[in-house]
């Protein structure tokens, strides 16, 4: 039976006003970015789920045992607050389960966790994904900041192997260039395998049962530019780093 891997996020809306001299007009737009990571996935034989953040609100599993049906959870540019703050709880009052704390258990029990970078992972834009105030940090490799976490970089900065690592062991030559990243921090015990201006890019580490990486640029543009999402060796760094997760 295939593995089953949830990608969370990933998704936006845009909301467009036009003004053209007195008269002033709307549109509105829908894009997502899993369909690069996803066709990887899916061509290593994972049974793969994207829930975009319009979803993930109200339809993101709510307990551990919701959760241990996927073998890993993909969290890429998605804030915490998004579910933390269920329709029911924040419109209502309603006590709901802390989902960030089932992340957590999941990990612990023996689930694996990605975190993908993007303007509402890690820290993120004005500081907005918050997920080092939550649960997730504790089963994380890298530290989380408190600020704006995002390091722009529209002249492009190359991903350097400092470690090598299963998970990596299918990537050689050099990589493209990325426009940008969230800066974290290492944690001891973390193995930090590659790293993109000094900070952590590719990490792991084992928390109780389960395991967890971190990939701090993205995994579709604007960060990932055409020249990774269209990399011949694109495949095998997903495939890879799930494989390693979840084996």
């Amino acid at each position: 039976m295939a593995k089953k891997v949830l990608l969370a996020g990933e998704s936006w809306i845009s909301y467009t006003t036009h003004i053209k001299g007195f008269d002033a007009f709307y549109t509105s737009d829908y894009n997502s970015g899993e369909k690069w990571i996803k066709a990887s996935l899916e061509r290593g034989g994972y049974d793969f789920d994207f829930m975009p953040n319009h979803l993930v609100i109200e339809h993101f599993p709510h307990t551990v045992e919701e959760l241990s049906k996927y073998s890993c959870i993909i969290l890429s540019d998605v804030g915490s607050n998004t579910l933390l703050l269920p329709m029911a709880t924040f419109v209502r009052s309603e006590q709901k389960p802390n989902r960030c704390t089932a992340i957590r258990d999941y990990v612990l029990s023996g689930g694996s966790l990605l975190m993908i970078g993007g303007y509402l992972t890690f820290s993120g834009v004005d500081a907005k994904g918050r997920w080092g105030k939550t649960d997730v940090q504790e089963v994380l490799p890298v530290k989380v900041l408190d600020i704006d976490d995002r390091c722009e970089h529209s002249e492009g900065v190359a991903p350097v192997l400092v470690k090598q690592h299963k998970a990596l062991e299918k990537i050689s030559g050099p990589w493209p260039k990325f426009l940008g990243y969230n800066k974290t921090e290492p944690l001891p015990g973390s193995d930090i395998v590659m790293t993109i201006n000094g900070d952590p890019f590719i990490a792991f580490a084992k928390h109780g049962k389960g395991k967890s990486a971190v990939f701090t640029s993205d995994c579709a543009p604007h960060w990932g530019p055409p020249s990774f999402v269209e990399w011949e060796l694109h495949d095998s760094l997903w495939q890879g780093i799930v494989g390693y997760l979840t084996e």
